[in-house]
Parts: C-alpha cells; sequence; structure tokens
C-alpha cells in the first residue's frame, strides 16, 4: 500500500498538461486526450484536483461551475477517480477539499453531485465529505448526438 503522506495534491490549470501525461490506471475512465485536456484546463470554469505520488497522478476531481440568471453560482462535481494502489487513504475526499475550496473562491454557494443508487463507495466518500442525500431521486437522460438524437 501507498503512502498517502506522501500524495500531493494540486489543481491544475493552463499550461499544467504535462502532469496528465504519466497518470495510474483506474484514474480516469479513459484515456486522456490531449486536445481536450488543453481545453479542460484553458477554461477558468472547469477545475481539476489531482494527487500526485512522485510525480505520478493516483487520483483526480473534476467539477465545473457554473452560472444561472436566477441562482448564485454552483459547483457541479463531475467525477471523482482514485488508482485502486491508493484506495481507501482519504484521498478522494482530500480532493473534494480542494474543490470546495475553489468553488468558495469563485463565489459558488454550494456543490453537488449525482451518482448511481448502487454505488456504496461513492455514496459513502460525499456523505463523509458533508454532502446530505437528496431524498427526491432524479432520472438521468442520455441525448446522443453522434446517434442523431
Amino acid at each position: 500500500m501507498a503512502d498517502a503522506a506522501m500524495v500531493t495534491l494540486r489543481l491544475l490549470g493552463p499550461g499544467d498538461d504535462d502532469v496528465l501525461q504519466n497518470v495510474a490506471p483506474d484514474v480516469f475512465d479513459h484515456a486522456v486526450d490531449p486536445r481536450w485536456t488543453a481545453e479542460f484546463l484553458a477554461d477558468p470554469r472547469h477545475h481539476l484536483a489531482v494527487a500526485l505520488d512522485d510525480g505520478l497522478v493516483v487520483g483526480m476531481a473534476s467539477a465545473v461551475h457554473y452560472v444561472h440568471p436566477d441562482k448564485a453560482p454552483e459547483l457541479f462535481v463531475i467525477e471523482v477517480g482514485v488508482a485502486l494502489t491508493h484506495l481507501r487513504q482519504g484521498l478522494a475526499k482530500r480532493l473534494l477539499g480542494l474543490l470546495w475550496e475553489r468553488g468558495r473562491a469563485v463565489g459558488c454557494a454550494g456543490a453537488w453531485v449525482g451518482t448511481e443508487t448502487t454505488n456504496t463507495a461513492a455514496r459513502r466518500l460525499y456523505a463523509s465529505a458533508g454532502g446530505t442525500e437528496d431524498p427526491d431521486p432524479f432520472v438521468v437522460y442520455w441525448f446522443d448526438f453522434a446517434g442523431g438524437a
């Protein structure tokens, strides 16, 4: 097991693309694409917190903050991932904490995230990070633009 005390956390921004050239398996769902990385990091409304163990990205949490005409800005957590070698060391919770700091700094009133009801690990994480589960479940719809929808 890796030593969580040796892991450093940081928020990435424009020009930090090279950090994502060395990523442990299981952190992201798919291979990191340099084009999308540059676009994501260049957008000031996109936020990516990473956990680094000797230069290797072993965890990440991504979010976007958005505004709407009738409510204060909110932080939407897109996803959280931690390498199998670094699970159960508190990294995901620490990464969320870094995103909360960024959300507060950019004026967000709060943050929200969705997950599957069967994803008990994610639900435990979000509860341990101070989240409260919405009693009104919602349904997610996917629209496949490539498929003609």
